[in-house]
């Protein structure tokens, strides 16, 4: 019953977030105004710090509010976020009528007023999203032979759940803003997030809670492990050799890795006197968070990839022929929904029947690595802009072939379909790196760090989405300019975007290949690679 209720808030959540951030570039080209790549860098901005602040939110729930809290906190801003938000459409929309037959955009305040709704947003999303699937893992018993085996599972439903939440949002509200207006658009995600807010709290008193013990803060621990580490840095690897055998190994290879760290075993003016002595767990705790850089910095491309499914592949589809039936066309942004489907359709079938089976071989709980499923789905994101790529070189040369290059209005008689392929190996990618990611963040962290492992993952999203708005602004300034077209002309059809998807493509196999050799040498924490 806990769960479910989670699971319930999980995916209003995701339905207004998606709900907001899906259709986001073609409300900035739109009622905003704004030219398409500077609204390509707007959203990726946003989307970077919304990624990036659940860093921030994580760090007060773990250190000082606690899950619970944090979560209804975070709830609270987000509602605040999305009524703001309604009510700045409903500015700009009493604005625009009042133009008539005349030419008009949004006025300095209504723009500042919507972008400070749009980041309000940002923030209760920073506290709400790594703070609820902790707390949704919590709920199982690591102790516990049964729940424990479970807990894998909770990894792939929870994000099943969170997909299905996006797809309604995708088919559904997509359809409403391109079609009826933003106002509906933006107010049914408030709406929903209240209800669900509603639901959680009244789920008070069956909530598993983990108790904070009286040990130091962690992050106290692990930032103590570093400082006495670099004071002890005329220490010989003789008096460290010495210090371990009095303690006794330390736990399997890991003692091999980032040695300089076990420097902080000793005192400052060596195996005793002044100076704090870190134990034996602080190091590996130092150790275990310091594992994850590398992984962390090879998944950025793919993160790179996974922010162009809601700006350039959208604006893509807006110039192809949508239609499905004779009156009704498919909004651009709802194609987003077939990775929301894939997903969907994957995450049973890994589960059901492909986990089963690695089982029989492996011996994994898992079936695979964590690490294994995180570098299959990125081979599946470089497939997928490299179909992109070739999608894009059709639509081009169509345009071409019917004299439509210089008619960005004119629809391009080709089917939007074309474009199905790279929204489905996304989603599948995504069904394994991002699941696969969620649960290495949360495993391989400190027990008390557990929120801000999942944080981790998210600013992995963060970071790339910075990355994605850097790279724009420099290929646009780049390639624009005396009177050329840069790769994202608001011409889509003068414009080269597959010169940006060959770029991508080639970054991910080279991100690939680095990631496959610091995943090889990685020493999973408490023994666990499941």
């Amino acid at each position: 019953m806990s769960l479910s209720r989670l699971c319930e808030m999980e995916m209003a959540e995701r339905f207004a977030y998606y709900g907001v951030s899906s259709n986001l570039i073609t409300y900035l080209t739109g009622p905003l105004a704004q030219s398409t790549a500077t609204a390509a860098e707007n959203v990726n901005a946003w989307s970077g710090v919304a990624s990036l602040l659940p860093l921030f939110g994580a760090f007060l729930a773990d250190s000082f509010l606690g899950r619970y809290r944090a979560i209804i906190i975070a709830s609270l801003i987000y509602v605040l976020g999305l009524g703001l938000l309604t009510l700045s459409a409903v500015l700009l929309s009493g604005s625009t009528s009042e133009c008539q037959n005349t030419s008009c955009s949004a006025n300095q305040f209504q723009v500042i007023f919507f972008f400070f709704s749009l980041y309000l947003i940002a923030l209760g999303q920073g506290g709400h999203k790594p703070c609820v699937q902790a707390f949704g893992a919590d709920q199982f018993d690591s102790q516990h032979p049964q729940e424990s085996k479970l807990k894998s599972s909770f990894f792939n439903w929870w994000y099943f759940g969170m997909c299905m939440g996006t797809f309604v949002t995708l088919t559904v509200l997509n359809y409403i803003q391109d079609n009826l207006n933003w106002i509906l658009g933006f107010g049914i995600p408030c709406i929903l997030m209240v209800v669900a807010l509603v639901v959680f709290l009244l789920g008070t008193k069956i909530y598993r809670y983990s108790l904070k013990g009286e040990e130091k803060s962690p992050f106290l621990r692990i930032g103590q492990v570093f400082v006495t580490a670099v004071r002890n840095w005329r220490i010989t690897p003789s008096a460290i050799a010495l210090e371990e055998e009095a303690r006794g190994t330390l736990p399997h290879q890991s003692s091999e890795q980032f040695k300089f760290l076990n420097k902080a075993l000793l005192a400052s003016n060596g195996s005793k006197g002044y100076g704090k002595v870190c134990s034996v767990g602080e190091v590996e705790e130092a150790k275990a968070l310091l594992r994850l850089v590398p992984i962390w910095t090879t998944c950025l491309v793919y993160a790179i990839v996974f922010a162009q499914s809601s700006t350039f592949f959208t604006k893509q589809g807006v110039t192809m022929d949508r239609s499905v039936v004779a009156d009704f066309q498919i909004p651009a942004a709802s194609l987003q929904s077939f990775i929301s489907l894939a997903i969907v359709l994957t995450i049973p079938i890994y589960d059901r029947i492909f986990v089963p089976i690695a089982r029989t071989f492996t011996r994994k709980p898992a079936g695979i690595t964590m690490l294994q499923r995180i570098g299959t789905g990125m081979f599946l994101s470089a497939a997928s802009m490299t179909g992109a790529t070739l999608v894009e070189m059709k639509r081009l040369k169509t345009a071409e072939e019917y004299g439509l290059v210089d008619k960005p209005n004119v629809t391009i008689p080709m089917s939007v379909w074309w474009l199905i392929p790279q929204y489905a190996l996304l989603g599948v990618s995504e069904a394994f790196t991002m699941v696969g990611l969620q649960e290495f963040f949360y495993d391989q962290v400190p027990t008390e760090l557990r929120s801000v492992g999942l944080s981790l993952y998210l600013s992995i999203f963060g970071v790339g989405s910075f990355l994605s708005s850097f790279l724009i602004s420099a290929i646009e300034n780049a390639t624009g300019g005396d009177g050329r077209d840069s790769w994202f002309a608001n011409n889509l059809n003068k414009g080269h975007l597959d010169y940006f998807y060959w770029l991508l493509a080639g970054l991910s196999f080279i991100q690939l290949v680095v990631y496959l050799y610091f995943a090889k040498s990685y020493i999973y924490n408490r023994g666990n690679a499941s």
